[in-house]
């Protein structure tokens, strides 16, 4: 410490922002410290904490070196939007992917799982979880589509406040990531992103905005690519100006990881706090203060940032455990993994066999079932890049059928995507067969350290054949898809029973999946993107060149816009039973910008299986001055019903969320007309539908 040194910082009084970041942490306290040691600091101290020192993992983190003279804890940062991550080489619960975990609708499953994988990395010393992705799924052929939730704002960002509530509720600091428009891996370190402002405000912000409002994530993580011609890291449009000065958000910045960068002063000056994970850029940062390029007081502004999250997360009081392998794999993250893979399993098809539905399969009356296709025995949990997990204790398919099975049903496993005469003969005589395919690792992931994108949406064309050879051969052909989004079933869904989208069901899935097949449990899964007739009917997807438009529409919105039906339509997936809607009511019909109102409507149970049903509300602006959105996602809810039983569900609806923003006055128009509201089962059903209107 320099003896001689007189420099003072400039104190700063908790702003409600702050505050509510803090929590219930005495927030005055911890910015007068924080002041404190700003002017105790030199400035090489102050750079040593805006960056991470080494390329590789220390003791099982990338770690933010603290200060030790200064009681300054630092940060110990680490990957894991399904688990902890597999770079620590340690085992631990694989849960299903995030895309999976969306297809259940339901936020409160999701904020347990947040609980459960944060106590998971707590194990091995994680204060920064560097989850959740999530960015809009603008397309299927994304390759970390897995990772994120939904190709709907909305639904997306219900989903990940849930999940940030989870993990600081247990300590950890989530990082929602990536800031912003980042959905392409194999040209994401260099292609610029155009997108016009009301896209941007509209479509691909508003799920970060309900992080950092609602759900007061703790850091930030910039994405590697351009917005409109700046890097995301030195884009003060994103950082300064939106995140910081119209959200209020309190918390830091760090940089995605190595090429994530560009710069030392302007990432700086835009609002990038940390550089991860190590100071290509940043370590000249001491010199350019001493040089006159950028003030200490600049440096500060950054520093508060990041010490504000170090004192208000209590990192400073609280001891670091360095492994505690007794807190993974338990058995109620075990149990949490496969409930959530089964809530997750969407069924999209279930035409009759020999009189009855194809599924559920009658442990019963079975005798002979066969199971095919390439991810019937493997471990299939998804991308092998940053959100790999290893886990000890993974099912798959076919262990979890054979396990449901029992002594009394033979259960006959044929490999490879061609069947011989033995084959053949074995899937004529079975009572049903299930083929499980789909897509694994090696066609789909994070670029560089995974797959990278896909390179179309269907599947691999061995699979297709298997399928239409089985489909010849038994009248009662069950399809499991594996996968992270969407999966083209044109051109050999009629010719099977029933398909059932199982995405990569994590540690549990086999069982799960074996559960649903056998009626243990009706599926209740949604999918959270649409599956078109074609690729075609989807926006373009260039992962090639150096500049790409994002337009207003896309998923959902853009098929409706086009009138092209979906083969399956965004929020819908079937179940063993049918539900019916009726008496749809408003708490309103005429509401104001910053008001909330209710749409009830009672769902009733028509079958004879207990079963989960998600009603779904949609907004239409009846003669908006700009271009809408046929239907925009606006709540959803859940609800559980006996056979023959109903109930009265509640949708609450944001007025603030039916305005649009004018890029003319750079600001949200909540326009005085008629908004039709829907209530259905799915994004392309009628429901029922009534109206609103706006003063």
């Amino acid at each position: 410490m320099d003896s001689s040194r007189s420099y003072v910082a400039e104190a700063f009084s908790p702003t409600a922002a702050t505050r509510a970041y803090c929590g219930a942490a005495d927030a005055d306290a911890i910015e007068a410290r924080i002041t404190a040691l700003l002017s105790a600091l030199t400035p090489a101290e102050k750079v040593d904490l805006m960056h991470g020192h080494t390329l590789g993992l220390v003791e099982h983190t990338w770690e933010v070196p603290g200060n030790e003279a200064h009681r300054i804890p630092g940060l110990h940062m680490l990957d894991g939007p399904r688990g902890l991550s597999a770079f620590t080489q340690g085992e631990a619960t694989a849960f299903p992917v995030a895309m999976m975990r969306g297809a259940t609708w339901d936020p409160s499953l999701e904020r347990r799982v947040g609980e459960a994988i944060a106590e998971e990395v707590r194990s091995v010393g994680v204060d920064v979880l560097l989850a959740p992705t999530m960015n809009i799924l603008r397309h299927p052929r994304w390759g970390r589509a897995q990772e994120t939730y939904s190709e709907d704002t909305h639904h997306l960002g219900s989903m990940a406040v849930a999940f940030i509530e989870g993990v600081q509720s247990r300590g950890v600091l989530a990082s929602a990531k990536h800031f912003a428009a980042n959905s392409i891996e194999d040209s994401r370190h260099r292609v610029d992103v155009r997108v016009d402002e009301r896209t941007l405000r509209e479509v691909y912000l508003p799920h970060f905005r309900r992080a950092v409002v609602d759900a007061r994530v703790a850091s930030v993580m910039s994405a590697y690519n351009k917005v409109n011609g700046d890097w995301s890291d030195q884009s003060a449009h994103l950082l300064r100006d939106v995140l910081r000065g119209e959200w209020g958000f309190a918390g830091f910045v760090e940089s995605d990881w190595i090429l994530g960068t560009h710069g030392d002063v302007e990432s700086v000056r835009a609002g990038l706090d940390i550089e991860m994970p190590i100071g290509l850029h940043f370590e000249r940062l001491t010199s350019r203060i001493e040089q006159g390029e950028i003030s200490e007081r600049e440096i500060d502004v950054s520093l508060r940032r990041i010490l504000r999250a170090q004192l208000c997360y209590g990192l400073d009081a609280r001891a670091r455990v360095a492994d505690d392998p007794t807190r993974r794999l338990t058995p109620e993250h075990l149990s949490l993994a496969r409930e959530v893979a089964r809530r997750g399993m969407v069924l999209l098809r279930n035409e009759a066999s020999r009189g009855a539905p194809a599924l559920p399969l009658d442990a019963a009356t079975l005798r002979r079932l066969v199971v095919l296709g390439r991810n019937a025995d493997v471990e299939n949990l998804g991308d092998h890049g940053s959100s790999n997990v290893r886990s000890a204790q993974v099912v798959t398919a076919l262990e979890g059928l054979r396990a449901r099975a029992g002594a009394g049903i033979t259960v006959t496993h044929l490999s490879g995507d061609a069947l011989d005469e033995a084959g053949q003969r074995a899937v004529r005589e079975a009572d049903a067969v299930v083929v499980v395919t789909g897509l694994q690792a090696g066609d789909e992931g994070e670029a560089e350290v995974g797959a990278g994108d896909r390179e179309g949406l269907e599947l691999p064309s061995g699979e297709v054949g298997l399928i239409r050879a089985a489909a010849a051969l038994n009248e009662r052909v069950v399809v499991v898809l594996e996968g992270g989004a969407a999966i083209l079933t044109r051109g050999w869904r009629d010719e099977v029973e029933a398909v059932v989208m199982a995405f990569y069901p994590g540690a549990q899935g086999g069982s799960a999946l074996a559960e649903v097949l056998f009626g243990d449990a009706a599926p209740s899964g949604r999918l959270p993107f649409s599956i078109p007739e074609r690729e075609a009917d989807l926006p373009g997807f260039d992962n090639r060149s150096d500049a790409v438009t994002y337009g207003y529409f896309h998923g959902y919105r853009h098929l409706a816009r086009e009138g092209v039906p979906a083969a399956h339509a965004f929020g819908s997936g079937l179940s063993y039973t049918t539900f019916a809607y009726s008496e749809l009511a408003l708490s309103a019909t005429t509401v104001r910008a910053g008001q909330s109102f209710t749409a009830s409507v009672t769902v009733t149970n028509r079958g004879a299986v207990r079963a989960i049903e998600t009603p779904q509300l949609y907004v239409t602006a009846r003669g908006s001055r700009v271009e809408r959105s046929p239907r925009d996602l606006r709540s959803f809810a859940q609800v559980e019903l006996a056979p023959g039983a109903s109930a009265r569900v509640t949708l609450t609806v944001r007025v603030d969320d039916l305005a649009y923003w004018d890029a003319a006055t750079s600001a949200w128009v909540l326009e005085p007309i008629a908004y039709d509201v829907i209530v259905a089962p799915d994004a392309a059903a009628e429901g029922l539908r009534t109206t609103v209107r706006a003063e």
